[in-house]
């Protein structure tokens, strides 16, 4: 069993008791220790909710950010020293509301980053508001009437715009959800782990009997994770049974690979000529 000690400091944690976050934030630890990945190379950068504190649990290097803007930082982070490993924690709000443009830009760019998504279906830190992701029908204390709408798909979102790593896991299957995230960090381009998890506060719906009577895992001997057209069709299972596993996965070229100036070593390394900043600076 893999020692994730670590990885583990003194933070007082404030979810709630049975909040889904407890098993992401196992999931992790689990999967950094299994890769023996050094902590001081490891740098989680967050936005803002419950989801985003994940990185506060963890003895690595982390950024908090603003709402929505956790892909932004993340990418100048991967610029300047492209061997750190960046894993991004982001709630469905978080990333899919606020930060839509920037996970588009990320998708696009196919930088090297490992972006898990704790998608609840509903603004948990804010006291349940409906997210992108919430379903029609679904009931809060700002929709009384229920979502007026469906939701946005983030999944087939992501296939669409070209992703080379689409993943679904499950907060209630961690040692499952540890393997996906694995395979996400060792993926040489951007690698995107929409992650089901359990809001017991304001999501009654969804809760951990709704994913155990549904979720059933892609076996791999059978599931071919290079067919595009068959990962958009397990992208929109929903109702009865929804898939969670690698659903598609392609060969790519990160977007740090294609830069010159980092084929000669990280940017924070390199040594650089003051007055041309400065020059650049002053044209702008």
């Amino acid at each position: 069993m893999s020692d994730t000690k670590q990885y583990d400091n003194d933070y007082e944690n404030k979810w709630c008791p049975g909040c889904g976050n407890f098993g992401i934030l196992n999931a992790i630890k689990k999967s950094l220790a299994d890769m023996q990945m050094p902590p001081e190379k490891v740098l989680m950068v967050s936005g803002i909710g419950q989801a985003a504190k994940n990185p506060h649990f963890l003895q690595c290097n982390f950024f908090h950010g603003l709402h929505g803007r956790a892909l932004p930082v993340a990418t100048g982070a991967k610029l300047a020293d492209q061997d750190l490993t960046i894993l991004v924690n982001m709630g469905d709000g978080d990333c899919y509301g606020e930060g839509g443009n920037h996970l588009l830009a990320a998708l696009r760019r196919n930088i090297n980053l490992t972006l898990l998504v704790h998608n609840n279906m509903v603004y948990g830190l804010t006291k349940g508001q409906a997210s992108p992701t919430s379903r029609r029908g679904f009931v809060t204390k700002a929709q009384p009437g229920g979502v007026a709408y469906d939701a946005c798909n983030p999944l087939t979102l992501a296939l669409s715009q070209g992703a080379g790593f689409v993943a679904r896991g499950y907060c209630g299957e961690i040692q499952h959800l540890s393997r996906l995230i694995k395979e996400a960090v060792s993926y040489p381009g951007f690698s995107l782990v929409d992650i089901l998890q359990v809001c017991i506060s304001f999501n009654n719906v969804n809760t951990y009997q709704f994913y155990n009577d549904r979720v059933y895992k892609l076996e791999e001997e059978t599931y071919k994770a290079d067919d595009l057209h068959q990962a958009i069709d397990r992208a929109m299972e929903w109702e009865d049974k929804i898939p969670i596993g690698i659903l598609y996965q392609k060969e790519t070229r990160g977007y740090t690979q294609g830069l010159a100036p980092l084929q000669s070593g990280s940017l924070f390394s390199q040594t650089y000529d003051p007055e041309q900043v400065q020059k650049v600076i002053s044209a702008v």
